[in-house]
């Protein structure tokens, strides 16, 4: 569900005002987190690492308000709920794009991320999500990046976060990842993403039960 946000009540009123009116209103950054916990996990339980990493970030998404702002239509609305849309690799060297839902526990999300995987790797389409309630997430795991772009098509006049993993590295026994986060100045400031980043590697950091054998997705 969403719900209409009042903009002449809003608190961020001179700010959205200001930035919505921007030709380019979308700025990034590029963060390294630590992944070393979550590596262990996901390699212990045989998943996914990317698939654990965005519901990770997912997680940290639902707690960060301004995460789940979008502007449609010139007005703002907050969803209840933000999920994800991604790249997804085809064994052709290709990719098709697909819709996951956000659910708080990794034993709901994942077996559904895995059917969603397999459903889009055995189609050639390629249709972009049409939903607003959710954040574009893409995966570079050749490139330990330290900057990037995105392309855009600016009459589409998308509003929510864009997250980008980049190549795992290893040094003295920790690993990283470069991270970019990209959103919407009219709806997010920089605190907000130092909030989100606070949260994502909190939730990174969280070590989960290792899973009883035979019980892994």
């Amino acid at each position: 569900m969403k719900h209409k946000v009042d903009i002449h009540t809003w608190a961020r009123k001179e700010h959205y005002n200001l930035f919505s009116k921007f030709e380019e209103p979308i700025y990034g950054v590029v963060i390294n987190v630590d992944v070393t916990v979550a590596y262990q996990f996901a390699k212990a339980n045989h998943i996914s690492f990317f698939l654990y990493c965005m519901y990770r970030a997912l997680g940290a998404a639902q707690f960060i308000e301004p995460f789940k702002y979008r502007i449609e239509d010139d007005e703002v609305f907050i969803y209840d709920r933000v999920d994800a849309a991604s790249t997804v690799p085809r064994d052709n060297g290709t990719f098709g794009f697909g819709y996951f839902q956000y659910y708080p526990t990794l034993a709901a999300f994942m077996p559904e991320a895995l059917k969603e995987m397999a459903d889009v790797r055995s189609r050639t389409d390629l249709v972009p999500a049409s939903i607003e309630n959710i954040i574009r997430f893409s995966a570079l795991p050749w490139i330990d990046f330290t900057s990037i772009s995105h392309a855009r098509m600016f009459s589409a006049k998308m509003s929510g976060p864009s997250i980008s993993f980049g190549k795992m590295t290893e040094k003295d026994g920790r690993r990283t990842m470069p991270v970019s986060i990209h959103v919407h100045h009219a709806l997010v400031d920089g605190l907000h993403i130092g909030q989100f980043i606070e949260a994502f590697q909190g939730l990174l950091n969280r070590p989960l039960p290792t899973l009883p054998e035979g019980e892994g997705f």
